[in-house]
């Protein structure tokens, strides 16, 4: 009898009106891990998506509702490097596996390297972050000219995104987490091992490799 796929919900926090932008995500976790099948979804009214803690506000009641819609799934995910609305959607679906690219970035990021430096697209550490030991996160580092997602979508933005990475392994770090699932958007992590040096810790690769798991221990 052929295995039933392993059915997921993926939360957008950028909104978007190009079907192809939105399942962007859920592609590649399918491109890469047998067994899933991802049903990806945005928010509405968040055309920037989140890049400062009043963003997030705004931002998580609308998450909390859209993952109530996904009550038939196995997982949620919340593609967002920060984590918003996963810890919300957790209480109000006590039962649904619920993760997101911030907390599965972190993990993965610790199998790599001791010294983790975080490249994103915010002057703070996204909450999975702050939970670390102080001498394991050493750099907290954003691109010159990257405020929001949309500012990488840029060549500038890319090439700001290297001259950034290189900065972090300046800094001491043997490993780079990208903080921005943005990152993944644009393609860069491959880009920034070949020039840096240092493994790239990929969120959205990292929520897969979750949901992966989550799936085989089903």
């Amino acid at each position: 009898m052929e295995k039933k796929l392993f059915q997921v919900g993926l939360i957008r926090v950028l909104t978007s009106d190009d079907p192809h932008f939105v399942d962007m995500h859920g592609q590649i976790i399918m491109d890469h891990f047998p067994g899933i099948q991802v049903e990806s979804r945005c928010i509405p009214d968040q055309w920037e998506g989140i890049h400062s803690h009043e963003l997030e506000l705004i931002a998580v009641p609308k998450i909390v509702e859209l993952a109530k819609t996904f009550q038939d799934k196995d997982m949620i995910i919340v593609s967002c490097a920060d984590d918003p609305g996963v810890a919300e959607i957790r209480e109000a679906l006590p039962h649904m596996s619920v993760t997101g690219g911030g907390e599965t970035t972190v993990a993965l990021a610790g199998k790599y390297g001791e010294k983790i430096g975080l490249l994103g697209i915010t002057d703070y550490a996204p909450r999975a972050y702050r939970k670390l030991p102080k001498d394991r996160l050493v750099a907290v580092e954003k691109p010159e000219g990257v405020n929001s997602t949309l500012d990488l979508m840029t060549d500038e933005g890319r090439k700001n995104c290297v001259a950034c990475a290189r900065k972090i392994k300046d800094m001491g770090a043997d490993v780079i987490a990208l903080g921005c699932t943005g990152l993944t958007t644009i393609g860069i992590a491959k880009l920034l091992e070949q020039e840096v040096g240092l493994p790239v810790i990929d969120p959205v690769l990292a929520e897969g490799l979750f949901a992966f798991f989550e799936s085989i221990r089903k």
